[in-house]
């Protein structure tokens, strides 16, 4: 395998960042929105899940007494 010189290199970074569609702040905005809304929604469940999870053991343990 051939080795590129460090300019070479350099210049095949700057043409291929250029072809690369950058999101809006807009869009940025958005995405990051949503990504903390799902977070927060999972994060709900999951606590919801565990809750139910931990009457239920709760109970068959206390079963035993």
């Amino acid at each position: 395998m051939a080795r590129t010189n460090p300019f070479e290199f350099i210049q095949q970074v700057r043409t291929e960042v250029s072809k690369v569609t950058w999101p809006t702040r807009r869009e940025t905005l958005i995405t990051a929105f949503m990504v903390i809304l799902m977070s927060f929604a999972a994060a709900l469940f999951f606590l919801g899940v565990d809750w139910v999870l931990s009457i239920l053991v709760k109970f068959v343990l206390g079963m035993g007494r």
